[in-house]
């Protein structure tokens, strides 16, 4: 009896010891594994893959790479908690909101050090002074693509989309902040106003827009302009290029008058398992030869001045796409907004659409 107790005393020990072996290498596989993961989470086709593929090779992480389709989207699920993202890519306004609800973590700069190549217009901006917890990734505008064998006039400025001539040939962009920010232009008002009565303005405004209304839509507008579906459209200036470079006929024009510039940046969530792996990817993009190449690839406009000298002077000198000074000076970066004006946009642009209907 005492030689089974003792035998059974020892496969209880012998299991235990197994079982703190096993956890113990678990816990190390799961430390090693995520050392060496860098987890991303940026906008669809937006990175040139093979630039990820060159990443892993020199540096041994591998990269987990997702994505999101709109800054509220993303922020949601950043906010909801239990993401193990370790860099995002989201606009300058989400990175207000980001900054004032503590999702994000200040940058080691030391880091970083190919921040030397950015344009230092792009740098210290309003929305992160100095810019503590973000780094510019692309910029762009918001403007008017057409297609010159549909179009006899060529819209240059924003109300000449309430020309008759363009009855139901015009797609407009699925999105509250852009459309709303084109009405307040042609009255005189800023995009980021939080005054009631001209919201409500800007709304009967766009009503007017109705009758040259082809459709509401987003990505699919792509595909409708490169296949000569529509004469005009309310888009961004990459995804101009993209649809310009399929289809000959297509041209893209910002308004002098005014319109959208928008900044979409790097940045590190407090809740980042990989600060170490996140800070290596920034600086490999801003690789002046690499943020050329990524440029070419995604076609938005790139803040690296490094890369200027790689890229085509015919890119670089497209006013469409990197416009001139005067434009510049008129051009407004949306700001984070109270929740409830930004209701407020949301509820009136689908007054508009259900109008549209």
């Amino acid at each position: 009896m005492k030689k089974l107790l003792a035998a059974i005393i020892a496969l209880i020990a012998v299991i235990a010891g197994l079982i703190a072996w096993n956890h113990q290498l678990t816990a190390k596989q799961s430390t090693t594994s995520t050392t060496k993961t860098l987890v991303i989470y940026n906008w669809g086709d937006y990175i040139d893959p093979s630039l990820i593929k060159k990443f892993e090779k020199q540096t041994g992480y591998q990269v987990d790479y997702e994505t999101f389709d709109s800054n509220e989207a993303m922020l949601t699920k950043i906010e909801q908690g239990g993401t193990r993202y370790d860099l995002v890519v989201p606009s300058e306004y989400t990175i207000q909101r980001m900054k004032k609800e503590h999702l994000i973590q200040p940058l080691n700069h030391r880091e970083i050090p190919n921040m030397k190549y950015l344009a230092p217009r792009f740098l210290n901006q309003n929305f992160d002074p100095h810019n503590k917890y973000s780094v510019p990734y692309f910029w762009g505008t918001l403007g008017i693509i057409y297609n010159d064998q549909l179009v006899k006039n060529p819209p240059k400025h924003w109300t000449d989309l309430w020309k008759p001539e363009y009855r139901n040939q015009e797609m407009l962009y699925d999105s509250a902040r852009d459309m709303m920010a084109i009405a307040l232009i042609t009255q005189g008002h800023s995009v980021n106003t939080t005054n009631n009565g001209e919201l409500q303005a800007a709304e009967q405004k766009l009503r007017g827009l109705s009758g040259n209304t082809k459709a509401v839509v987003a990505d699919e507008m792509k595909m409708y302009m490169k296949q000569d579906e529509a004469a005009i459209g309310i888009t961004y200036s990459g995804d101009a290029a993209e649809m310009m470079a399929v289809n000959h006929h297509l041209h893209y024009v910002v308004p002098s008058e005014g319109s959208n510039i928008w900044y979409d940046n790097f940045v590190i969530p407090k809740s980042a398992k990989n600060v170490k792996a996140a800070n290596a990817f920034i600086n490999f993009m801003l690789e002046p030869k690499h943020a050329a190449q990524n440029a070419k690839y995604v076609g938005y406009a790139t803040p690296n001045q490094g890369a200027m000298k790689y890229l085509a002077k015919s890119v670089t000198n497209n006013k469409a796409f990197y416009p001139d000074k005067q434009t510049m000076k008129h051009l407004q970066v949306y700001r984070d907004l109270p929740k409830k004006v930004n209701q407020e946009y949301n509820d009136l642009f689908l007054e508009f659409k259900m109008f549209v209907k």
